[in-house]
């Protein structure tokens, strides 16, 4: 007998898909000149704003100063006129709750005349505030049930922008979101907050450095993107990937990512042609993307943007998601973000690029000579003594239901959060240990040797692709962050912890230059030589990866928080770290507590959600196909014995039924496992999903996955490994 099923019919649409959509009038319009056509920028500002408005508004987005409430009218009425030329009948107020999705609240810019018509409004109030329901999103207790006052506040250092549609456009404009007691329930108030502390902080030691007016300090960022494109009708066909973004079940393919035949390889045509219509709706908002490519799994690919304000890089990497999500669909394509949406091949990542500086200077260019650059040194241990006192927090800013099957797997950093400096930088902290160094390793030319190749300048040192934070020229990278996740979190942790750190220098040095009476670089020299000593630790060049790596982590004291519920449970209640963050203004200690229950109530959500899913298909997809199967292998053993052969191989038949045994048994393990009450505190339900209902999905998947190479392929129900991650 031949089962029809869903995914033949998504293998047959794929084999004859032609595209839907007309292509991109590129040749017309270049992306040059399209750059930051739907974003109400600089340029537009300077052109529609009188000028003391026009300056007033740019010293609050450069300078960082208090906003001038009476603007506010005369930016909304050229902010209106520019949106109307533009198509424009909405404004949305876009925010970034603590689900990590992107908001938004849609208003119209036409109200009734009184006279039968409708004319076009938009004020300086309705610009400044909206009043979304702060009841609706996660709060961690902050706001209960019934109480709903919410605010968004325009955040006027992220630029609005133009959200463009077949039907039409709406002005969107970015903004805090906060609670009616003006407490943060967003991802964007306390990254605001740590590049004020982070500023604040900075000052003091450039003023130590002779600075006497650098400019503004702002962290920068440039997360490199990486995803999975498969087509719709596969995506469609796999309940799992559908409501959890990943694949609970699965059998290895024949061909993985073995070959290394995908890293940069020639591109497919309909994912190229996605690539650049997403590329082009992004250059139109301003969003400086600059690099596509093949990455290391099949249908596996990376975009990157290069560097901008951190908060306005945030804001624009919550676009870039959603743009990568629709315009897949345009394509016949599903976008995948999440981490690890399929086993046994890499996962995706989103590696936080960071550094942090004026317009005019980047604070971690080394430049010719580091170990004279005393300034550079200074920022620099900053961020080592950062990284190592307060490391668990970064290992919880990346922490998530989804990550905790990427980190550590042999293709992302391990969940040991350490520093790569490289061979130069290392022998520079080495020696300062000491004293001062008395040189420096230099980059010298790399040699090719083809006559027809130029010579190309060596760095310094290499790059460390299994460190979570290195350091890679002018900044860090943090490697460790998740796909699916907004950067904020980790800028936040990041931003507060180097602030923190450089308080502690320029206190340190004021002191030994006041009361010591040392001179400058005598001061310097002292605190440099303390941070390279006590915090060297957590220095590693080496192989993330390697067994002895974590032997030696742990000897030297470094954490190893394997999991989100390892990592969850260390900061919760610690108060050490609450008061880090309310020290330097950037969460309250309510918020600070609300934002770890968040994050350990959603870590339970993921994997109950993916348990139930995980216990639907086993039942009602793979163990029904397994029933045919095994029925099939009977009816023909019986024929075979009525027939009168006397040797009747019933081999495949025994296997198959006690895999069906096995499978029944884990299934009703799993309900077992569901039905079971954790009590006491959320992450005390957390530890149960760890421990209990993860390994009893796993256990479900390990007999599904035997089955489905056995069971005839025209009975599977399920689109394979082998025909979503290869046929485009």
């Amino acid at each position: 007998m031949k089962y029809s099923n869903a995914r033949q019919a998504a293998i047959a649409a794929v084999t004859t898909y032609k595209p839907s959509e007309s292509p991109l009038n590129f040749l017309d319009t270049p992306a040059e000149q399209i750059f930051g056509a739907n974003v109400f920028n600089d340029a537009e500002m300077r052109k529609r704003l009188p000028k003391g408005v026009y300056k007033a508004l740019q010293k609050t987005i450069k300078q960082g100063a208090k906003l001038d409430a009476s603007v506010a009218d005369v930016v909304a009425q050229a902010m209106k006129e520019w949106a109307i030329e533009k198509g424009a009948t909405h404004y949305a107020h876009v925010f970034y709750p603590l689900t990590g999705q992107t908001a938004e609240k849609h208003d119209s810019f036409l109200s009734p005349d009184g006279a039968g018509g409708a004319v076009a409004e938009f004020t300086g109030k309705q610009l400044i505030q909206g009043e979304p329901d702060a009841s609706s999103f996660p709060s961690g207790g902050i706001r209960a049930t019934f109480e709903a006052r919410g605010y968004t506040a325009w955040d006027v250092t992220s630029p609005a922008y133009i959200l463009e549609n077949p039907n039409g456009t709406t002005l969107c404009i970015p903004t805090a979101y906060c609670s009616w007691t003006g407490e943060a329930l967003d991802k964007k108030t306390p990254v605001l907050r740590s590049m004020q502390a982070l500023n604040k902080q900075a000052q003091r030691v450039l003023k130590l450095f002779g600075h006497t007016n650098p400019g503004y300090v702002f962290a920068t960022a440039g997360p490199e993107q990486e995803y999975f494109l498969i087509d719709r009708n596969f995506f469609f066909s796999r309940p799992d990937l559908t409501i959890c973004g990943r694949s609970l079940f699965g059998a290895k393919p024949a061909k993985g990512q073995e070959f290394e035949d995908q890293y940069f390889g020639a591109i497919p045509e309909r994912v190229l042609a996605c690539m650049l219509d997403v590329e082009r709706q992004l250059y139109k908002l301003g969003i400086p993307v600059k690099t596509r490519h093949n990455e290391v799994a099949p249908s596996q690919y990376e975009i990157a943007p290069v560097y901008e304000n951190a908060n306005v890089a945030a804001d624009h990497q919550q676009t870039i998601m959603l743009t990568l999500r629709t315009t897949a669909a345009k394509y016949g394509l599903a976008c995948l973000l999440h981490e690890k949406p399929f086993a046994g091949i890499n996962g995706s990542g989103k590696h936080l690029n960071w550094s942090l500086g004026t317009e005019s200077m980047n604070l971690l260019e080394p430049g010719d000579s580091p170990h004279d650059n005393a300034q550079f040194l200074v920022f620099c241990a900053a961020v080592i003594r950062a990284v190592h006192k307060y490391s668990t927090l970064l290992r919880v800013a990346i922490a998530h239901a989804g990550n905790d099957h990427r980190l550590g797997a042999n293709e992302a950093p391990p969940a040991i959060i350490s520093i790569f400096l490289g061979e130069m930088l290392t022998d520079i902290f080495t020696q300062l240990e000491k004293g001062l160094p008395k040189d420096s390793k230099k980059g010298g030319v790399l040699e090719v040797g083809v006559d027809t190749l130029p010579p190309l300048p060596k760095d310094a040192g290499d790059r460390n692709r299994t460190s979570p934070f290195a350091f890679t020229g002018n900044k860090f990278e943090f490697r460790a962050v998740g796909s699916s996740q907004s950067i904020a979190g980790p800028l936040v942790v990041l931003n507060t912890i180097v602030a923190e750190s450089l308080d502690y220098i320029a206190t340190q040095i004021e002191e030994k230059m006041g009361s010591k009476k040392a001179t400058l670089m005598e001061a310097v020299q002292d605190v440099l030589k303390d941070i390279a000593k006590k915090h060297k630790a957590i220095i590693f060049n080496g192989d993330g990866y390697s067994a002895e790596w974590h032997a030696e982590a742990e000897k030297r004291g470094l954490p190893n928080l394997r999991n989100t519920v390892d990592a969850l449970a260390a900061v919760t209640g610690n108060k050490e770290y609450a008061a880090l963050f309310e020290k330097y203004g950037v969460l309250s200690k309510r918020e600070f507590e609300a934002r770890n229950e968040i994050y350990t109530e959603r870590y339970c959500k993921d994997v109950n959600t993916e348990a139930l899913l995980c216990h639907d298909i086993a039942k009602s997809m793979i163990l029904p196909a397994a029933y045919r199967y095994q029925g099939e292998l009977a009816a023909t053993a019986a024929a075979l014995k009525s027939a009168g052969f006397a040797k009747v191989d019933t081999e495949s038949l025994k296997s198959v039924t006690d895999l069906v045994a096995k499978l029944e048994k884990a299934i009703a393990g799993l309900e077992k496992t569901l039905a079971h009450k954790a009590e006491g505190s959320t992450l005390d339900h957390a530890r149960h999903y760890r421990d209990d209902v993860l390994p009893a999905m796993l256990e479900i998947r390990k007999i599904a996955d035997q089955l489905e190479v056995i069971i005839a392929d025209d009975i599977w129900p399920l689109p394979t490994y082998q025909e979503m991650l290869f046929i485009r």
